[in-house]
């Protein structure tokens, strides 16, 4: 298990940023995954708030938002994700672990993709005969 430094803390009283709506309506995500990404410890550092408590998602937040919904929808496991963030966290000195994890990520991916493009191949296949079939142009 990785054990993790707590995220710095950031202060929002003099700066603009997204409410967790609007970080919603740009990223795609719900704001109760938004929500779960913090709480899980996916997020680089810890997500300002309002002096009322309301979440304030800056550029940088949505950068890493958007990083994070491309290694879950490549099937990066929550559990890598969150090593990955740990280690972006903790900053310089640990890039060989943050390339190596994100190296392993992509041979998965392109293991993945290949054998998805060789499906796709076979069902072209079939569409091919029944085009052929019904006496449509290919």
């Amino acid at each position: 298990m990785t054990t993790t430094t707590p995220m710095p803390a950031r202060t929002t009283a003099a700066r603009a940023g997204l409410t967790i709506a609007e970080a919603s309506a740009r990223t795609g995500l719900t704001p109760h995954t938004l929500r779960y990404y913090e709480r899980d410890g996916l997020m680089l550092r810890e997500v300002g708030r309002t002096a009322s408590g309301h979440r304030v998602y800056t550029d940088a937040d949505l950068a890493w938002v958007t990083m994070l919904t491309r290694l879950r929808a490549t099937g990066m496991p929550i559990r890598e994700m969150r090593e990955y963030a740990a280690l972006c966290r903790r900053g310089e000195g640990n890039e060989e672990s943050r390339l190596g994890l994100l190296q392993a990520h992509r041979s998965r991916v392109l293991e993945q993709l290949a054998a998805v493009t060789d499906h796709l191949g076979a069902i072209d296949e079939k569409i091919g005969i029944y085009r052929g079939r019904l006496g449509r142009p290919a």
